[in-house]
């Protein structure tokens, strides 16, 4: 699984979006899954970028862009991502973050 950090230069809400859909557009076809590094919101910002990028995966995945995105944290809590966690289940169980609840996280199936 590849991993990308969005967020490691403080970056403004628009530049990890911007950031997300061009590695969204990179990985498509070659990547089943990757891994987003947003941060969770302990420096500010970071709060702000998490909640974006999972609204953009959220609309994504509404229009069948992505096939599903799982926040770390859905791994440790019910969260409603518990049918998408046994399906691709193959895919995160060797992630070091699998089922520690990371919240500054979020896969992405492609």
């Amino acid at each position: 699984m590849r991993e990308f950090d969005i967020k490691s230069d403080m970056p403004t809400v628009a530049v990890a979006q911007l950031r997300l859909s061009t590695i969204l557009g990179l990985c498509k076809g070659k990547e089943k899954i990757i891994k987003i590094i947003h941060g969770y919101g302990s420096h500010g910002s970071g709060g702000a970028i998490r909640t974006a990028i999972r609204t953009t995966l959220s609309e994504k995945r509404r229009l069948r862009q992505i096939k599903a995105f799982i926040p770390g944290e859905a791994t440790v809590d019910l969260m409603g991502f518990d049918a998408d966690i046994r399906q691709y289940k193959k895919w995160l169980e060797n992630d070091e973050d699998f089922r520690r609840g990371n919240d500054g996280i979020t896969y992405v199936i492609l």
